[in-house]
């Protein structure tokens, strides 16, 4: 099954807490703090894998969680650095924030890899904590949260070449013929419930990749038929081959087929109609097919290259893709523009402090300040002393002075209650 879609859940690990600790050894009675640092958090990485076409491995699986950095130990030992997590992913995928739908990453080659969710960093043991005026501190950092984020991957697959069409003309068959693709071929509408992809060998060392894309009808970029899922994957292909069936066969003109899916393609994003295209005019071996392949070059034949040939007899099949293979070295599309967003959001990484007053009662929150508690002791002098100084060096007093915070009211920070003295 192609999955092209896929939305899961991310969390980074959390850093290590340092540790509290102190020196123990046989001819140091007054040994001093020795705890350690905690490790890293490990990261969420999103890696691009060229031998990979779908995003099945993430159809089951939804939340991926990395490995949380050790706590700090005595003797000031660090905590080990928790183990990132790769995800891998084919080539040509989006990474959308779930919540804004915008980019955030747009995964263009071969090993590439992103950060998506940071690991926290590990918090500072005692040790760290000793100065001239605090010989013994009992207390010792937390370590950060690690980043969480929804995320949407969106698969456009990078094909050289796409073959676009109405349905049952043909090319499904044109791609079993061209490569080792095995697409499910029969005479009847949306044969073809997936993009197939191929890769056709023109000589040594010249090839390319196609794709067959399905579901294309009428109506298609607004949702009828399966056309809206797949013609995404139209948009970073280099050249299209447009297969139409000149034989009459299903009562349809060639001519009016064109136009109608070329209406679909500019519908749906009107860069497409800039698109090179090739024509290949399929069926000529069925009877009476000259008629309208004679009223196709009429109409078309001045403004497109066109090939009539058959699938079923393999009639100029190789002149198709030799033509192909030539003018997609005259196309520019390696650095393909990425047609449907007009920037790539950058990561935001909350941080900071947040104060403010909410019905008369004033609130400080942000990650730092959750920090900051899970590292002090409050039955701790020292402890609470750094507490107090963090909260000034960070302007917090001076910001609920503003908010207009006296003497006596409460100020809530985190899940703790403070009564508000300057």
């Amino acid at each position: 099954m192609f999955i092209d879609i896929a939305k899961i859940k991310l969390k980074a690990g959390k850093g290590g807490d340092g540790a509290v600790a102190w020196r123990r050894e046989k001819f140091e009675p007054a040994g001093g703090p020795a705890g350690g640092d905690g490790g890293r958090g490990g990261n969420v990485i999103v890696m691009t894998d060229s031998g990979l076409h779908t995003l099945m491995d993430f159809r089951y699986k939804r939340e991926y969680k990395a490995e949380n950095g050790q706590n700090g130990m005595s003797k000031l030992k660090f905590g080990k650095d928790g183990e990132d997590i790769v995800l891998k992913v084919p080539v040509g995928t989006l990474i959308r924030d779930a919540s804004t739908n915008g980019v955030i990453y747009d995964l263009k080659e071969n090993d590439m890899a992103v950060t998506v969710c940071k690991g926290g960093r590990g918090g500072m043991g005692n040790a760290r904590f000793k100065t001239s005026t605090r010989q013994a501190p009992a207390f010792a950092q937390a370590g950060n949260m690690g980043e969480e984020r929804e995320i949407i991957l969106e698969l456009k697959l990078l094909a050289d070449v796409g073959l676009v069409g109405f349905p049952n003309v043909g090319k499904s068959t044109l791609l079993s013929i061209v490569t080792s693709a095995t697409p499910k071929i029969a005479n009847y509408h949306f044969t073809t419930l997936s993009p197939n992809l191929g890769v056709v060998k023109i000589d040594e060392g010249e090839s390319f990749v196609i794709a067959d894309i399905p579901g294309l009808i009428e109506g298609a970029s607004e949702g009828i038929g399966l056309g809206d899922e797949f013609l995404k994957h139209v948009e970073r292909t280099g050249i299209l081959i447009h297969v139409l069936d000149v034989s009459g066969s299903e009562y349809r003109d060639p001519v009016e087929d064109f136009y109608k899916i070329n209406e679909e393609l500019v519908r749906y994003n009107e860069k497409l109609g800039e698109k090179k295209q090739i024509i290949f005019a399929n069926k000529t071996d069925v009877p009476g097919a000259e008629e309208n392949l004679e009223k196709l070059r009429e109409e078309l034949g001045d403004k497109y290259e066109i090939i009539a040939g058959s699938c079923a007899t393999t009639e100029n099949v190789d002149k198709l893709m030799k033509e192909t293979y030539r003018q997609l070295q005259e196309v520019d599309y390696t650095d393909y523009e990425t047609y449907d967003i007009e920037h790539v959001e950058e990561v935001k990484r909350e941080e900071g402090i947040r104060v403010f007053k909410e019905q008369g009662e004033y609130f400080v929150e942000g990650p730092y300040i959750d920090k900051l508690l899970r590292s002090t002791n409050f039955d701790d002098y020292d402890s609470l002393k750094y507490f107090q100084e963090n909260l000034r060096k960070n302007k917090v007093v001076e910001k609920l002075e503003e908010l207009g915070a006296h003497d006596g009211c409460s100020v809530f920070i985190g899940e703790y209650e403070f009564e508000f003295f300057e």
